[in-house]
């Protein structure tokens, strides 16, 4: 039997992989691919990687979309789904966009549970119209608001932002008692929560999470009867104790019959659509390509990053599976060596500290080293950046800078949540396999001037000097400030890049452009 297993893992790996090569994998074939929203990177910078394999990604009409503040059209987009779905080869689908309209209105909706349940049956209806056409879903686990002043404006409904402590502070206990280690002291604080915490924000509170519960079950039941080619679930913005990981962990359960390569529910949002668009493109060549990981010295893989809910290592090994690869355990054969840059301590800190600077600080020389050595032996290196949150580690960028090594990598990653930035480097790298070099620097082009330029260095200086820019807003609503946020920050990220970036030959700057197409700082569309 396990000499079975070999051949077949195998004849996956080296006699599916001849079926195609990199430049003709995608010609002629047609994904279509439904986004979470509008935002760059769970929309244009997803959908890209994609397409520089050579498919034709068709996307619903940008006004069908979720935006800022604008709800997404779930009854257009499936309208638009049946008109598309003729010809195509995949359909990657955010369930969030197609229930409630993306995944803000998925926190904001009033809509009643019969809605909610028609829109889960119309997968059904597109399975049973469409019934050679793969589906690959993907939805998220509400989010736990960690602290007062973690939404901004219009993310969450004003009243569970005003009481988000206390009910973050009952969350973590009702799942504490869950899991069986809650005392009475824990019983009797709950309590308490209970009675300060608004009767009718506490039933709201509860009635959202229910109907997105409930509706998650459905959607695992589909994929029980093949309605789903593959369906992941995230656990959007959470901490170890959380009523995000009490819900993960009963919905984990209720689906555990289905197997790992059916369903996986890991922690994060943002990178679902690029791990479910690696898969699709995976299961189409009939590939399974091999991982290897590799951590920064200390807590490395054993590390609860910011906003998750377990270990990194348990999280990078379940995505890889849901991306369609298989995790190994020699670098030598890997189509992706994943580089994992984490704090030694095992902490995670915010990018936008005053502690992320270039100097070098423990773990970094170590990590620097050990990527050198693996990209001079040859190996497709992608760095995942996590010792930071919404942001790439300033240290670790300097050393790649000095060791020449920024564009010898294969794939990097550094921005938002730790599994937002793994997932999709996951997804994204694997796919760097069927690409020419210049492909690849592109895409990590992108990530450099996004995830290190803007987000741990150009967005810090926009946060402080916005109050000096002509017209009314401030970070979380530009509004008037908008055109001088833009041009100050394509100015400034142009500054970075020229500072900071060393081009590959043939690449330049110089039409680089900078928006925030979502009216904040918190994260800009690049155009180059």
């Amino acid at each position: 039997m396990c000499l079975l297993v070999i051949f077949v893992v195998a004849l996956c790996q080296f006699g599916f992989a001849g079926v195609a090569q990199a430049a003709d994998v995608g010609q002629g074939k047609r994904i279509l691919f439904v986004p979470l929203d509008n935002r760059p990177i769970t929309d244009k910078q997803t959908w890209q990687v994609a397409a520089k394999l050579g498919y034709e990604m068709v996307l619903p009409p940008d006004e069908l979309l979720g935006s800022r503040p604008r709800s997404g059209d779930p009854d257009g987009i499936w309208n638009w789904l049946k008109e598309n779905a003729p010809g195509a080869q995949a359909a990657v689908i955010s369930t969030d966009a197609m229930l409630y309209g993306s995944l803000v209105a998925s926190r904001n909706h009033e809509l009643t549970k019969e809605v909610i349940s028609e829109r889960v049956q119309r997968f059904r209806e597109l399975h049973e119209q469409f019934p050679r056409l793969p589906i690959y879903g993907f939805g998220t686990v509400l989010r736990t608001l960690l602290s007062n002043t973690h939404s901004g404006p219009g993310m969450e409904p004003v009243e569970y932002q005003k009481n988000a402590m206390k009910i973050y502070a009952y969350s973590v206990l009702r799942d504490k008692m869950d899991m069986g280690q809650g005392t009475s002291r824990d019983k009797k604080e709950m309590a308490r929560l209970e009675r300060e915490i608004d009767p009718a924000v506490m039933d709201s509170w509860t009635a959202r999470h229910l109907l997105n519960y409930q509706a998650n079950e459905a959607l695992i039941d589909l994929t029980g009867q093949n309605v789903f080619s593959f369906f992941l679930l995230g656990g959007d913005d959470s901490a170890a104790l959380s009523q995000t990981h009490y819900e993960v962990r009963h919905l984990k359960e209720y689906g555990s019959g289905l197997g790992k390569t059916r369903f996986q529910a890991i922690a994060g949002a943002d990178e679902l659509s690029m791990v479910m668009l690696c898969r699709a493109v995976n299961d189409n060549v009939g590939d399974i390509p091999f991982v290897y990981t590799a951590y920064n010295t200390g807590k490395g893989s054993e590390m609860v990053p910011q906003y998750g809910f377990e270990e990194i290592g348990k999280d990078v090994d379940v995505t890889i599976v849901a991306a369609g690869g298989m995790k190994i355990s020699a670098p030598e054969r890997a189509d992706l060596v994943l580089a994992i840059n984490t704090n030694p301590d095992g902490k995670t800190t915010d990018a936008s500290s005053p502690a992320n600077t270039t100097r070098p600080r423990n773990g970094t020389k170590y990590f620097v080293a050990m990527v050198k050595d693996f990209v001079e032996k040859g190996y497709p290196v992608g760095v995942g950046d996590i010792a930071c949150s919404n942001g790439a580690d300033n240290a670790l960028m300097e050393g790649l800078r000095k060791e020449g090594l920024q564009f010898r990598l294969r794939a990097y990653g550094g921005w938002n949540t730790a599994t937002n930035t793994t997932g999709f480097l996951i997804g994204a790298g694997l796919l760097t396999k069927w690409m020419d070099t210049k492909d690849a620097q592109e895409l990590m082009l992108m990530r450099y001037l996004d995830d290190w330029a803007y987000q741990s260095n150009v967005r810090g200086w926009l946060s402080h000097e916005i109050p000096s820019f002509p017209g009314t807003g401030d970070g979380a609503s530009l509004d008037g400030k908008q055109p001088a946020v833009d041009e100050q920050s394509t100015k400034r990220m142009r500054e970075f890049a020229e500072q900071n970036i060393r081009l590959p030959e043939g690449f330049s700057l110089k039409n680089l452009r900078v928006t925030h197409p979502w009216n904040r700082l918190f994260e800009c569309g690049i155009d180059f």
